[in-house]
This record gives C-alpha cells, structure tokens and sequence, in this order.
C-alpha cells in the first residue's frame, strides 16, 4: 500500500465513523434506540462500528414521508427533475474518493473495482437524468373517428427499493435514478452488510433533493424488507437479490397486488468454439469471471468449451489464475479481495468441497487463504459431474467451472439446462453461429467474443429465475412508470348550429 492509499483509507475510516448509522427520513437521520448490528471490515474481520437495524414502524414513518413529498415531486418538470439528478451526480463525483475507500473498507472491494461501481453510480443518475426528459408515449391521433387519444406517462407514487450488497452504491442509483427521474419518490433498503455509502449517498442528498423525495431505512430483509414488500402505500417494490429474497418479495407484494421488479441470480455459460481466441478469451475470463471476487451476478463462471480446444483452454485459464494478485483491497496492486463475510466464505468452501468430493478435478485454487479476513483461492474447476450442484448453483465466489460439448446444438443445450436467464457469452468467429446462438440462448444479455461489457444505455434483466424488469435504458425508466389512455370526444356544439 502506498503512502496516499494510507492517507485515502485513514480519510475514509474517518469519515465511516462520522457517518449517521440510523435511518434517513423526511431528509434528517432520526435517533433510534432499538437493536443494531456490527459492520465487519472482509478483508481483516475486524469492527466498523456499529449501524441501526429498523422494522415495520421505521418504514411506516418513511412512506408517510415518501408519500407527502410525492404529490409536489411528480407536479415538477422533467427539467427540474433531471436538474435535482445530475447535482446529485456531480455530488457523488466530487466525493468520489472518499466513496470509493468507504465502498472498499465495508465490502471488501479492491479499489479499481470500487472505483467502477462509483463511476457507475454517477452515470446512472446522468443517463436517467436525460432520459426522463426525452421519454416518449404512443403519437396522439384520431384512432376512432371523433374521439381524440393521448397517452399520460405518470409516475406510480412511491418506491420500495432494496438493494444488494455486492453492489451497494451502484445497484441503489440503478433504483433510485429511474425511480426519481419517472416522479416517484423512494424508501430504500440497503443491504444491512454495506449500508455506508448509502448513507454518505443520503447525506448529500439531503442539501439537493426536496425532503421526502429519498428516505432509506436500515436493517434486515427480514424485517425491513418484508415491511417494504406488504406496506399498502408502496406502488412497486424493486428488489436486487437472490431468487429465495425475490420469491419471498413477490410473495408478500401480492397481498396488495403491488408491481414487483426483480433483478435475481445468474449462472453465466460462456460458449467457447473450437475457432476463438483461447488467449483472449482466458484474458477476458480473468476479469470477468473473478471481478468482485466472482460476487456478481453476471459472472463468467460457467466455460462451455468445445472439446478440441479443452486441453488448451485449462492451461490457458490455470495460468491467468495463478498470476492473479490476492490481498488486501485497499493496496493498488490488489486484483482479487475477500468474500463478503465469513457465512458466504462457508458456503463457497463447501460448495468446493463437495465436488471435489464428487469426483471433480480442481485444476487450481480450491481453499481459503491462510490470512486474516475472508479470502478464498481463484479456483478453476474441470470433470464435475453433469448433474452437481457447482455447475447449476450461483457460486458467488472467485470459482470457474468448465465443461466440454462435442457440436453447436449440444452446447446450446447445455447452455440453456439452467433455470437461470441473466447473462450469457458466446466466443467464436463464425459470424453465422454467433447469430445462432444469440438467438437460441435463453438469456437477457448475451455478448459475443466479450462479457460484462454494460451501459447505461442498454437494459440489464434476466429470463426465468433471475426474475423479472428492466434495470437501465429508457425501458428502465418504463418500469418505474404507468401509463393512462385519456380519449377526448370532439364537440358537437359548431354541427348541431349548423343543422339549425
């Protein structure tokens, strides 16, 4: 670690400790005296401090504010509401530093991954921010004789968003931004594990949007979230998750028939024919299947290889792996950080063990570090079995799986077995088969001789289990909407004057 990282994270462990660790609402941070949890630092075990957990009265105060600041938000402008999201921006930008340290010190992220997510955040609320004001709605016209139609694009009131911690900054700004930009206003959730740049976000909104407009309350899904899911005043619930927190979140939204958005699991095949780039694609797969320490949804973790190239495409795959620089995720040269708590590590050991157990070969990696914190081994893993649960299960970890297929139309089986649809990568030459697999695989993104490549400007969402609703792209912004057909009938008065 250098000399400014150790003044960067000395600034940001500062600044953690100023933060207000309860809840936001009506724009000030409200005193509690109910339970709190410990935030724990992934990277050495050690305390962050203590932070708030709310229930079901603390997102009752919430919505009664979200619900009287929401009338006087979506009477204004698309124009002042784009001018209210890119001072936000320029907030998040000027304290981008100080973000990214926090981001890192409480999820364990290397600074350049943190930096991405910060990045990220900015140019969501700058997109939407655009977006809101060029949205469009079907040409008014004439459709029946007599009768004028124009289509009103209205916000739903207010949002529950709950947010993810793998992404805690990022993924709240892909809710918050087109939620706000639509003319809703907003209770969220952050993650009980990552709440700080949350609350840094809500303690510079607080001098640029109106009171009301954000509110975020602290704790579990199981309190907090629940609360948000069945509360009455809330029009649509946004969850980021796993498919369990998204089931249990559409169930209880459907006691009031509120809209659900869900943005769940993924389980990302990466089809690698026999006329790729096995050296790009073993370039490309170091990022993208051990970006965030593989806590991604998106993740390359699945290689679906044809089998003349399988032999190749290990070696290639086991040497990326070793070159990878594991530590400590304030230092610049980290590549690879801890998992995100010491339950989470548990679980990705023992889903590695078991197919070793199984007959799996691990071609590298396969066990915890030996350190401090909750670090676990870049791992390749060959020759599981068809039917074990590392290659149909989210790993969530820094774990690669690669299986062979023998002909396009067995890969493409292999490929859409899952019950997950989020993401998919196909790595060939043949222009011909990158449009036939494109078209064939059952997946929201697919990229071809590329992964984890987004924009603001295109829609992120899965298929099957990973559930439901558009995140980024104006089709985002749709989501956060609804629209009414008003169909005004022209006059009679000026005929029946004539008839007399």
């Amino acid at each position: 670690m250098t000399d400014h990282d150790s003044t960067e994270l000395r600034a940001a462990r500062a600044r953690a400790v100023r933060l207000p660790r309860t809840h936001f609402i009506d724009n000030r941070f409200t005193p509690t005296t109910g339970p709190s949890a410990q935030l724990v630092n992934p990277a050495d075990g050690t305390s962050l401090g203590a932070c708030a957990l709310g229930g079901a009265e603390d997102v009752h105060r919430a919505v009664d504010a979200a619900t009287r600041a929401q009338h006087q938000w979506a009477r204004t402008t698309a124009a002042e509401r784009a001018g209210h999201l890119l001072r936000l921006a320029d907030a998040i930008d000027a304290h981008a530093d100080t973000l990214v340290q926090l981001e890192s010190l409480n999820g364990g992220k290397p600074i350049a991954v943190a930096a991405e997510e910060i990045l990220g955040a900015s140019d969501a609320l700058r997109f939407f921010a655009g977006a809101c004001r060029t949205a469009q709605t079907p040409a008014p016209g004439e459709y029946v004789r007599g009768h004028l139609s124009i289509v009103r694009r209205e916000p739903l009131g207010v949002v529950g968003a709950i947010a993810p911690w793998n992404y805690p900054l990022m993924m709240a700004v892909w809710k918050i931004a087109p939620a706000l930009a639509a003319g809703n206003t907003v209770v969220l959730k952050p993650s009980e594990l990552t709440p700080l740049t949350t609350l840094m976000l809500a303690e510079l909104a607080a001098d640029i949007l109106p009171a009301g407009v954000l509110n975020v309350v602290l704790g579990t899904g199981t309190e907090v979230g629940e609360a948000i899911a069945t509360h009455p005043g809330i029009a649509l619930v946004s969850l980021t998750g796993s498919v369990a927190s998204g089931q249990a979140v559409a169930r209880s939204a459907s006691s009031n028939l509120k809209r659900v958005h869900l943005e769940l699991g993924g389980k990302a095949p990466v089809l690698v024919f026999e006329d790729a780039d096995l050296d790009e694609v073993a370039r490309t797969l170091r990022s993208a299947g051990l970006w965030n320490s593989g806590q991604e949804c998106g993740a390359a973790t699945r290689v679906l290889c044809h089998q003349a190239v399988h032999d190749d495409l290990v070696a290639l795959l086991v040497g990326q792996w070793q070159q990878v620089t594991l530590g400590d995720p304030a230092a610049e040269a980290a590549e690879l950080g801890p998992l995100i708590s010491v339950q989470h590590l548990a679980r990705v050991e023992g889903m590695v063990r078991q197919a070793r157990e199984d007959g799996a070969t691990i071609a590298t990696g396969g066990r915890r570090v030996d350190r401090a914190g909750y670090f676990f081994e870049p791992t390749i893993i060959t020759h599981a079995r068809p039917d074990a649960d590392i290659l149909g299960q989210e790993i969530f970890g820094p774990v690669v799986t690669v299986e062979t297929f023998s002909d396009d139309h067995e890969a493409l089986a292999l490929a859409n077995l899952g019950s997950y649809g989020l993401s998919a990568s196909v790595w060939t030459h043949d222009l011909g088969r990158s449009l036939r697999m494109t078209s064939a695989l059952d997946f929201g993104t697919v990229w071809v001789n590329s992964h984890l490549t987004l924009a603001s400007e295109m829609p992120w969402n899965g298929f099957g289990m990973s559930g439901y609703g558009r995140d980024m792209s104006t089709l985002g912004l749709d989501d956060y909407t609804r629209f009414k057909h008003v169909v005004l009938a022209e006059s009679r008065h000026e005929d029946h004057q004539g008839e007399q």
